[in-house]
């Protein structure tokens, strides 16, 4: 016999925002970092240049607006 009842959902996996590298955004967005680079390029001079090997946490900021989230995933911190 079939269990009828509703499995309780997981809760949603916050991710703060903090400097993050290139490749640190493309395995939460589950993509390699050519896709990545893709993806931002379309709003590039919104991010702004990378300083460094890291995107800072204004230029994720961006990221995460214009690329939003997976959708079981909430960004601790604004």
């Amino acid at each position: 016999m079939e269990n009828t009842k509703e499995q309780p959902k997981e809760p949603k996996k916050k991710i703060p925002v903090k400097p993050y590298s290139i490749g640190e955004l493309a395995a939460i967005y589950g993509v390699c970092n050519r896709t990545l680079n893709k993806w931002i390029n379309e709003f590039k001079d919104e991010v702004g240049k990378r300083k460094g090997r890291f995107y800072t946490i204004p230029q994720v900021k961006v990221i995460f607006k214009n690329l939003c989230l997976p959708h079981e995933m909430d960004v601790e911190g604004n």
